[in-house]
Order: structure tokens, then C-alpha cells, then sequence
């Protein structure tokens, strides 16, 4: 591989010092600044649905409306739970954690969703610590519109990709526990063209 371009993304501050970097594996793929950006714990201004969930409130968004084979992008859920209620995190056990999932299709190449820290939560009835988010918390799922030439295939004459999800969850405040929740969760991106033309030489 000799000879070819790697992106990388630098990100610094105001006083010019370097504080995060971001680099492809492969020169075909690019991270979007949006997603870098809600990986770093910004907010983006793009078109985002709130969903009232029982004793939560979901906002889901994708970082970019539009994107091209090789483009990394992101699916975000910003979840609030209610007044002294929290959620599981994974790795709680008997109970239902956490868990953000999207459905695959060709041309979509996905990523694990990565889930924040979460905090102890000791229930004194049982005794029992147990991983949870009582605040606001955010889940990030990466994914690639494909640039292989299988992705090439099944994303010819697209002008919009689809992309669906769901949303699992079990909630509970200091007395209840409640009945684990499902959420159905959507996001259409629409498609650009790659520009595969060379400039032209003087």
C-alpha cells in the first residue's frame, strides 16, 4: 500500500494543541466531522424525532442527512431518563439491559454500538449492585455506507437508504420495577454519487 493517501482528522483546540485524532483503514472510507463530532460528546443541528418512551425520552438522529459510498456516519440516541428512575447498562444481569440494534442490509456496513460508562446502583431490598444510567446518556452506532464493489452493487441507483432499528430498555425507579420496552427506531439518509471524474491536466 505504498504510495496511498490514509485520512486522518485532527481535532485542537484554541490554543493549537492537538486533542483527539481519528484515521481510516482504508483509503476509500471517510469519518464525516458530524460524527466525529458526536464521539467527542458534541451536539450536531441535524433533524433529529423525539420519542416519548415509558419513564424515558429517546431523541434519535443520524449525524449526516446525506452521505456517499465510504462515508462513516453515525446513528445517535441522546436518552433521558425520567425523575428518579434509572435504566440497565449492559452487563446487568436478570434484568434487561440497555441495548441499541439496527437491522442489517446490503450496502450497510455496521459497527458496535458504543454504549457510555455506566454507574453503580446498589437496590438495599436485594442487597444487589448493579450496573445503570440514572442521567442523560448517549449511544453511538457506527456504520459505512459500503465501498467494496458487493456494496457497490446493491446501493446502484439508490437515492435513499432506510435504515431501521429498535431500542430495548428496562426502567425503574426506587420502589417498581417495569416492564422491559422495546422502541422502534428509524432514519433515511439520502445518497450522493461518488465524483470519479480526474481534473483535468494543463
Amino acid at each position: 500500500m505504498y504510495g496511498y493517501p490514509f485520512p486522518g482528522t485532527f481535532i485542537v483546540d484554541r490554543q493549537g494543541v492537538v486533542t483527539s485524532r481519528f484515521f481510516e483503514e482504508a483509503y476509500q472510507e471517510r469519518d464525516t466531522v458530524s460524527s466525529i463530532l458526536v464521539r467527542l460528546g458534541q451536539h450536531v443541528g441535524t433533524r433529529a424525532t423525539k420519542i416519548a418512551g415509558a419513564h424515558v425520552t429517546v431523541t434519535s438522529y443520524s449525524t449526516d442527512e446525506v452521505a456517499a459510498q465510504g462515508t462513516h456516519f453515525s446513528l445517535v440516541l441522546d436518552v433521558a431518563p425520567g425523575p428518579r428512575v434509572h435504566v440497565y447498562a449492559p452487563g446487568a444481569r436478570d434484568y434487561r439491559p440497555a441495548a441499541m440494534s439496527v437491522e442489517p442490509q446490503p450496502g450497510l456496513v455496521l459497527k458496535a454500538p458504543q454504549y457510555p460508562k455506566s454507574e453503580d446502583y446498589f437496590f438495599k431490598p436485594l442487597k444487589d449492585h448493579v450496573p445503570v444510567y440514572q442521567h442523560p446518556f448517549r449511544i453511538v452506532q457506527d456504520v459505512t455506507l459500503d465501498p467494496s464493489r458487493e456494496g457497490s452493487s446493491a446501493l446502484k441507483d439508490v437515492t435513499s437508504l432506510t435504515i431501521t432499528g429498535r431500542f430495548d430498555y428496562q426502567a425503574c425507579d426506587d420502589k417498581v420495577c417495569f416492564t422491559p420496552q422495546s422502541v422502534p427506531l428509524s432514519w433515511t439518509i439520502g445518497m450522493k454519487p461518488l465524483d470519479r471524474e480526474r481534473p483535468k491536466q494543463d
